[in-house]
């Protein structure tokens, strides 16, 4: 069988990078991504939480193998680019890191993010100069792949719950960026302030900003503050499992007022008729 050619997607996802200010959605499964190409979105990108959940898992607790056929499942659901949230690279040593990311390049993803986060309570992050080595070990696998696929670097000072969560997370994507991150990411960023400081610090490199709550500020305001994508991470999923449980548990007390604001059958059946 021929190997299919993701280039013109790979190439398209770095053009979006180079100016303005995009919004790219976290699908969680074929449905979900069909319809977010249908609205016209650019690009997409997983969710390692949403994909968990829909598999009744929490999230960081799926294995390897299933993580990267749900990666390919994104990429054959649309001809969108699709950014990977690969979390830690699903290894500890740099040999393991380089051969995974290998093996997500090779479900079609246009861009992949490392995170800093360990999963361990007593180490809730690596340290900085492992974490560094970690990024630019994915940099030379991404190289040695020969596939334009760009590389996000993310450190997770304030979801972990660091004491100095800002300058921590700008000393670390500093850092990211000299080991050969292509763009930056710092999820929990709530503040223009904050924002700023992170954009400023990595320039002239992107920087994406995670908004998954009703933020104060629009579209617009972020681009003026410099950013480059927007992501929404779980938030989505969260969406569609909060209408879920407010339907279920009215079902469970003899209620039917949860699907007051269902979508229509004949709507979401048009819809994936046309995908």
């Amino acid at each position: 069988m021929r190997k299919p050619d993701f280039s013109a997607r790979r190439s398209a996802f770095r053009k979006l990078h180079d100016s303005g200010c995009f919004v790219i959605p976290n699908p969680w499964d074929t449905g979900s991504a069909k319809l977010l190409a249908h609205l016209g979105f650019e690009a997409l990108a997983t969710t390692s939480s949403g994909f968990a959940w829909s598999r009744g898992r929490p999230d960081n607790a799926m294995p390897l193998d299933a993580v990267l056929a749900h990666f390919r499942e994104v990429v054959e659901a649309t001809g969108l680019p699709v950014n990977a949230d690969f979390e830690d690279g699903h290894a500890r040593d740099l040999d393991g890191l380089k051969k995974n990311v290998h093996r997500c390049i090779e479900t079609g993803v246009a861009g992949l993010s490392i995170e800093d986060a360990t999963g361990d309570a007593s180490q809730p992050l690596y340290a900085l100069d492992e974490a560094v080595a970690r990024m630019r070990a994915a940099r030379e696998a991404i190289d040695e792949s020969g596939e334009d696929v760009l590389l996000i670097g993310r450190a997770e000072c304030f979801l972990t719950g660091h004491s100095d969560p800002l300058n921590e997370s700008l000393k670390r994507l500093k850092a990211y960026a000299g080991a050969g991150a292509d763009c930056l990411y710092a999820p929990g960023l709530r503040t223009p302030e904050q924002i700023e400081a992170v954009v400023q610090a990595v320039a002239p490199k992107p920087v994406n900003v995670l908004v998954g709550w009703p933020a104060p500020f629009t579209l617009d305001d972020l681009a003026g503050l410099g950013v480059r994508r927007i992501s929404v991470g779980s938030a989505l999923a969260g969406a569609a499992w909060g209408g879920f449980l407010r339907a279920a548990r009215g079902l469970a007390e003899g209620r039917f007022d949860g699907f007051a604001d269902n979508a229509a059958y004949a709507e979401l059946n048009r819809l994936f008729a046309g995908s």
